[in-house]
């Protein structure tokens, strides 16, 4: 997989998010609470693979709770540099003059 190219599918709820517009009667508060959903899901995904591992259950394997902990880390990372961005077009826009 190209790194550049990796985008997490839970940044991208609908197919057409992903081409920049948002499916009919989706609007951007929709997106952004599926997005977040989506990281918590992955968050706690990770979270109960590595409970799992640590009481040594033989159906969960290092490799796989690792994998998981690194695709919440980067949707976790992705989701605060949107916010980033919001708060700083908020910002911009209440430092225009009027």
């Amino acid at each position: 997989m190209d790194p550049i190219s990796f985008q997490p599918d839970v940044l991208m709820p609908g197919k057409a998010a992903a081409t920049g517009a948002a499916p009919a009667g989706e609007g951007f508060s929709a997106v952004l609470k599926n997005a977040l959903d989506g990281v918590n899901t992955a968050q706690k995904n990770a979270e109960g693979l590595a409970r799992e591992f640590q009481l040594d259950n033989t159906n969960v394997s290092l490799e796989d709770t690792m994998v998981a902990m690194q695709k919440a880390n980067i949707s976790f990372q992705a989701v605060v540099q949107v916010r980033n961005k919001l708060v700083s077009a908020y910002q911009d826009i209440m430092n225009m003059p009027v």
